[in-house]
């Protein structure tokens, strides 16, 4: 039986089927796909790495649908336990690497994306796309939330909050970057966002509308269940409050019974006293209404609060 697609995996799935008709939205994303991927320079040569076949796949329709150039294409298996295959796409003549880089105004060595490139709104939502296949990744609602993208270089995690900060509706600063420390390949500088909105919003500017309708489901439920288990923790502590309650007046009146009788209190509060002894952990309203007549809930209190000043009247004279 096939594994699951990780939630991760869907949302790229479907980045991956996302292609715009304008050309300037295409480099944009090329871009961001491009300088974020692990690249090789050879003598009229440009090799671009994958590690997922969703990146690969749009690399390849991306290029042969803007600039109509023979790609090579090929899998590299690697040998050993647990070790993923790599997609490489080979870009060859010194014409065809020259129009590519020019077009993407690429040099070998950069690490940020030209800001002409991101001019436009539309682009920056291209170029957002390109980075979350390249290096992205987001963890399943259900459990918690996350999203990130790895970059090799400080300037472009900034750039990259910049460009999906521009989307922010509020105006508030919703990626920020972090350096992660990491022992055994490169440190690297990772964008990432933590709240659930925010993630909502990245999906829906990177134009996965499958993947945003998923999440918000899951965000739904999450709140109902949420919001139930605020409801029932409320009610408990509300049934707490009133035995605690419940339990001093039954002491109160007690005290009151063994000192000087209930019979010396008034007819209003003497129904009251026999009343709370009978039912210590009714609520108030329920209280006065058994009363005759019927008495409501600040009724009942006020006259509780008068036994309480009597017994309290009582213990000091202890």
């Amino acid at each position: 039986m096939a594994e699951k697609q990780s939630f991760s995996m869907r949302v790229k799935q479907e980045a991956q089927e996302r292609i715009s008709s304008r050309r300037h939205c295409v480099l944009a994303e090329l871009a961001g796909l491009i300088i974020l991927s692990e690249t090789e320079f050879g003598d009229g040569k440009l090799k671009i790495f994958f590690e997922n076949p969703c990146c690969a796949k749009k690399c390849f329709t991306l290029l042969k649908k803007t600039f109509n150039i023979d790609l090579a294409v090929c899998v590299i298996r690697h040998s050993g336990r647990g070790q993923k295959m790599r997609y490489a796409i080979g870009i060859t003549g010194r014409e065809n690497v020259r129009e590519v880089l020019e077009a993407l105004k690429l040099e070998p060595g950069d690490k940020t994306v030209n800001e002409l490139l991101l001019y436009k709104s539309c682009c920056k939502r291209a170029f957002i796309r390109g980075c979350f296949l390249a290096a992205g990744s987001v963890t399943d609602p259900s459990k918690s939330y996350h999203l990130e993208i790895v970059t090799g270089d400080e300037e472009m995690a900034a750039q990259l909050c910049r460009a999906v900060d521009t989307f922010s509706e509020s105006g508030e600063q919703a990626a920020r970057y972090i350096l992660r420390k990491r022992s055994s390949v490169k440190d690297c500088y990772v964008m990432y966002l933590k709240e659930g909105n925010h993630i909502s919003d990245f999906l829906n500017v990177i134009e996965t509308y499958r993947s945003l309708m998923e999440m918000e489901n899951v965000r739904v439920n999450k709140e109902i269940a949420n919001s139930l288990n605020r409801a029932q923790n409320c009610e408990m502590a509300n049934m707490v409050k009133t035995i605690s309650a419940g339990l001093d007046q039954c002491e109160d009146i007690e005290l009151i019974a063994s000192k000087i009788g209930l019979e010396s209190l008034s007819g209003e509060l003497y129904d009251v006293a026999r009343l709370r002894l009978q039912y210590p952990d009714m609520p108030l309203r329920e209280l006065g209404e058994m009363l005759n007549p019927p008495t409501g809930k600040s009724g009942v209190n006020h006259r509780l609060r008068k036994i309480k000043r009597i017994a309290q009247e009582l213990r000091n004279d202890l």
